[in-house]
């Protein structure tokens, strides 16, 4: 702890880059998930065929995912981004198709029958109706995705993995330590928040 106290900025500085970097892939992820989803969700070969092909996509091992992108875009934040990008698919996919299709179709029926357009029934009934379930897609790929990003550092992408690393590389146990902490304790704050919204928002559904 005296060596986290003391080098603080250089801790905030690592934690920075890895809320960045995160938070940056799940915002992709989540939109790629969000159309993947909704065209899976009333057809079902393209959602087989899509929790297929993501599914591979997550399959691969990481350090192997990292180093195939070395070619492509070379080191740094972009190689990792694209990763957990790839990674974060099956899971909120899977989530915002499977919210959807679980909708009762004798709501969607009586929303169609008011006069709503097909899309004024995703909108104003099926998606919040499938809230909760995306949100638990998101909470699962916030904690895989600031867990795996530790070891975006293999390719210098920054993030809290460069504190693990070269704690290791020194043997210097304050700055591994430190690492293993901050991640440990964003990935548990990141997944209490996510659960309490879930939870809220199940509780809104049921009422």
């Amino acid at each position: 702890m005296r060596w986290l106290a003391s080098n603080w900025q250089d801790v905030a500085v690592a934690l920075y880059e890895h809320v960045l970097i995160a938070l940056t892939a799940l915002a992709i992820a989540a939109a790629i998930s969000f159309a993947l989803g909704v065209w899976a969700a009333r057809r079902p070969r393209v959602f087989a065929a899509t929790l297929a092909a993501t599914g591979a996509l997550y399959t691969i091992p990481t350090l192997a995912f990292l180093a195939l992108l070395i070619p492509l875009v070379g080191l740094g934040k972009t190689n990792v981004i694209i990763a957990m990008v790839a990674f974060s698919l099956v899971i909120m996919t899977r989530n915002v198709a499977t919210g959807i299709r679980d909708v009762p179709a004798e709501i969607v029926e009586a929303a169609k029958g008011m006069g709503m357009s097909g899309r004024e029934v995703l909108f104003r009934i099926e998606l919040p109706l499938a809230l909760p379930v995306i949100v638990a897609g998101l909470r699962i790929a916030t904690v895989t995705v600031i867990s795996v990003t530790t070891v975006g550092a293999y390719v210098n992408a920054g993030g809290l993995g460069t504190l693990i690393f070269n704690g290791i590389a020194t043997d210097h146990a304050p700055k591994i330590w430190s690492g293993a902490l901050v991640v440990c304790a964003l990935a548990v704050v990141s997944d209490l928040a996510l659960a309490h919204a879930e939870q809220t928002l199940r509780r809104l559904r049921t009422r």
